[in-house]
């Protein structure tokens, strides 16, 4: 299943990590475009992003600064949005249950403990996030975590944990936790 982020709204929640983002985006565009170098994803707009950056805005057609304003951003935004459309795979949703299964507020499921794990790591990283017990109960806490991500990802914010919300929720933890930039599938079927 695919789904566009309310960019807008995780730009201002990602306030925090927009190098990081930056260099995400530009590792991935790199595996397509060839032009671009692979940078780190470490945080830190050192030569190698400034170089990445430089080439992007050459190729689109942009003022060659390497000062990542509005417009750069942008292209880039768009450009991997793209890329991600055509490329996009879904690997980590195979640990949730399939298309349909939906834990309701207040509904109790062991693998819901995942999904709030993964919540609890994001705390640190994201306002609006708050710490919750990973006991697998998509209680008051777990439920507004859920909202919040929702919200993001531009869903309905039911606070009901779906194959969509962990498609949602599973992007944001490899963009910000497990910074898993080489790991691109051979194939669309089986493990990933």
């Amino acid at each position: 299943m695919n789904f566009d982020l309310d960019w807008e709204l995780l730009e201002r929640e990602m306030v925090a990590n927009p190098v990081m983002s930056l260099q995400y985006m530009l590792r991935q565009l790199s595996r397509t475009y060839k032009f671009l170098p692979q940078v780190a994803v470490d945080g830190v707009f050192g030569e190698r992003t400034l170089e990445a950056v430089m080439c992007f805005q050459r190729e689109a057609g942009l003022p060659v600064t390497g000062t990542v304003d509005q417009a750069t951003w942008e292209a880039i935004r768009n450009c991997w949005l793209a890329q991600r459309s055509k490329t996009g795979y879904s690997r980590a949703t195979r640990i949730f249950p399939s298309e349909g299964i939906q834990v309701r507020e207040g509904e109790t499921r062991e693998y819901l403990i995942v999904p709030q794990t993964m919540f609890n790591i994001l705390a640190g990283q994201f306002e609006g996030i708050a710490p919750c017990p990973a006991d697998g109960c998509n209680g008051p806490a777990s439920a507004d975590n859920i909202r919040w991500l929702q919200r993001a990802a531009g869903l309905p914010q039911t606070g009901c944990m779906d194959t969509a919300t962990w498609d949602a929720l599973s992007h944001l933890y490899e963009i910000f936790v497990v910074q898993d930039t080489d790991c691109v599938p051979e194939f669309t079927g089986g493990w990933g």
